[in-house]
């Protein structure tokens, strides 16, 4: 049979990029192992945080699936980081993670010009250097204009409890083993990581009095901005803290002879900043005690997932060092926490659309790409998609800046630098994170959204309104002033503000760390039509508009730098004042501007400058 488009994994990469193309129009096929699996959360039972839920929110705003599928799901909804600025805010649902699959798999089946098909992909066709097809292990062959793989940690992937290995792409699912070889044989770079998962735990089995609850927002607010705020009333579930201790250490330290990442047994390179608790306390030896967190897994929380419990130590183990934890004591063990290795794609084998450099109209996202995380795999999903369905086309892709979203500052983080572990994203790999907040990513990405046909008009008129409040909101701000009046001070002492000695502008004022959302609705009637939402965004330029528009000057600045492009054909090795090593990496990565070349490891600003100065010459020795 004969597709547009081929995507070969069920994951949360591969439903964001099959969804995308489908949606556009495409003639789609999801080719995934095990169809009732499709939307599976793998490790813990949440979606969104610090720096992740940045992404879901980009995601959300280019017409992605995740957050609506969390707002629908979800069983606690809580704000990371509110007392900080509103750069560092991550928002953090804990889904139902049975009725999340279910959610995302009948959305997959219900989708227009999407099929889906229960096989393993053992082998990429090719033709003349360009993806063709995919032979199944069932010997099907479907063919494709473009292919985009999303087979997360299923590409050889290996499960270790203890001592015990068994090939697998997650417990009690196939492995993807030919696919891999393939790969190896299209002459694409493959590496070696490691991840884990935790131990779930009969919930009957938990004493909860002795652990401290942590529940969610009195005012729960979505992930999705095309979810209805007003509406929104989630069933909402507390999570537990608990903690390790010294025994809990002291088992653990006794059994590191039975701990496959200290054996040798395991190859691959886990998570630094989520390591397996066998990995915290061989690093950490000297602290007393580590957080657990004790999270629902559905909202009957007959299971819980202990988080900061990733282990792949023997049986026993886990079990007996459970049972050393406050409020664990008498804990059952319904499924034991494993670590997994699996083969990814170095990703600087691929270009910022994430095609791969060396064979045309193949393209990887997701754990292939060395990132972990659900949040990190769909946002590359739904890049992916586009820019498939982009290509077909023949239009240009869609590439992000590291100034305009952080799906684009982790692509070329990626693409650019490489990985040796998995990649997670945080807040402070963006430069610009101040621009990059949570709250406006639908101002930032929509328009991208919509013009690929993935927002639906109502929404973006919305977002064209919001967008039209906020401008005129500003410009009040700026442009109204207090005096130093009785009338302006007794105003300002309703509010319960200081007066003012000057001539001194709204915005000034409301810039206050005192000036709250209640009080801005008192310096105008309109203000009170509009959403919190709105009227938070126009607070945050007024007491962030200084270091906001320092942000933009830099961006202004580097956009010059990424409006100079280098040509495909430069012979890098002629480029005066560039060594053997810069000359062989520009190469290597074939940055498609200046500002990607600056990105990469070891290309330093004096290159940058040689490089610049030869485009320049080169274009004027051809006028």
């Amino acid at each position: 049979m004969k597709y547009d488009i081929i995507v070969i994994g069920g994951g949360h990469a591969g439903i964001e990029a099959s969804l995308a193309s489908a949606r556009m129009g495409k003639k789609t096929l999801l080719i995934t192992i095990l169809a009732e699996q499709i939307g599976a959360a793998s490790c813990n039972p949440a979606i969104g945080g610090l720096g992740k839920g940045h992404l879901v929110k980009e995601l959300d705003a280019l017409g992605g699936q995740m957050a609506l599928a969390t707002d629908a799901t979800g069983i606690q909804f809580r704000i990371l980081n509110e007392s900080k600025g509103p750069a560092v805010r991550g928002t953090r649902a804990q889904i139902d993670m049975d009725r999340y699959r279910i959610f995302m798999r009948n959305i997959i089946l219900n989708t227009k010009n999407l099929d889906v098909t229960q096989e393993i992909v053992e082998e990429i066709l090719t033709q003349n250097g360009e993806a063709s097809g995919v032979l199944t292990h069932i010997q099907n062959i479907y063919y494709a204009k473009k292919i985009i793989i999303t087979t997360g940690t299923f590409l050889k992937g290996l499960i270790h409890v203890g001592e015990f290995r068994q090939s697998a792409g997650r417990t009690g699912e196939f492995a993807s083993n030919a696919l891999s070889d393939s790969l190896k044989n299209l002459g694409l770079t493959l590496g070696r990581l490691k991840t884990g998962t935790c131990p779930r735990i009969d919930a009957k089995s938990i004493d909860f009095t002795k652990m401290q609850l942590q529940g969610g927002d009195d005012k729960p607010y979505p992930l999705s901005f095309r979810t209805d705020k007003e509406s929104f009333n989630p069933y909402q579930l507390p999570c537990f803290i608990t903690y390790t201790n010294t025994k809990t250490h002291e088992i653990i330290s006794d059994n590191f002879h039975r701990a496959p990442l200290f054996t040798g047994q395991i190859e691959g390179i886990g998570p630094r900043y989520c390591p397996s608790i066998e990995d915290k306390i061989n690093r950490f030896k000297d602290k007393e005690r580590h957080h657990l967190f004790v999270e629902p897994q559905t909202r009957e929380a007959t299971e819980y997932y202990i988080n900061g419990l990733s282990t792949s130590l023997p049986p026993d183990v886990q079990l007996n060092l459970l049972r050393t934890i406050s409020g664990l004591e008498n804990s059952n063990i319904v499924r034991f926490g494993y670590a997994i290795e699996y083969d990814y794609v170095d990703p600087t084998e691929l270009m910022h659309t994430l095609e791969t450099k060396k064979i045309k109209g193949l393209y990887c996202a997701g754990q292939i790409n060395g990132t972990t995380g659900y949040e990190e795999a769909a946002a590359l999903g739904i890049t992916a998609g586009i820019n498939a369905v982009l290509s077909i086309d023949e239009k240009e892709p869609l590439v992000f800046r590291r100034d305009e979203a952080y799906i684009g500052v982790l692509i070329d983080d990626l693409t650019t630098k490489g990985t040796k572990e998995p990649y997670r994203m945080f807040t402070s790999r963006a430069e610009f994170r101040l621009l990059l907040r949570e709250d406006n990513a639908d101002i930032r990405l929509m328009e991208y959204g919509y013009k690929a046909g993935l927002i639906d008009e109502k929404t973006f008129v919305k977002l064209q309104s919001k967008k039209e409040q906020l401008k005129t909101s500003v410009e009040f701000l700026e442009n109204t002033f207090f005096t130093p009046s009785r009338e302006n001070t007794a105003f300002l002492e309703s509010m319960e503000e200081e007066a003012v000695n000057d001539k001194t502008s709204y915005q000034k004022v409301a810039a206050r760390k005192s000036f709250t959302l209640e009080k801005l609705d008192k310096l105008s009637p309109v203000f009170k039509e509009y959403s919190d939402e709105a009227k938070e965004q126009i607070l945050i330029f007024s007491k962030y508009k200084n270091y906001i528009q320092k942000q933009e000057e830099q961006v202004k600045a580097m956009k010059k730098m990424l409006e100079v492009k280098i040509p495909a054909d430069i012979d890098f090795t002629k480029v005066s004042g560039l060594g053997n090593e810069a000359a062989e990496k520009l190469k290597h990565f074939s940055p498609p501007t200046l500002f990607e070349a600056s990105e990469i490891s070891g290309i330093t600003p004096a290159a940058i400058d040689a490089l610049h100065i030869y485009i320049v010459m080169r274009e004027k020795s051809k006028s």
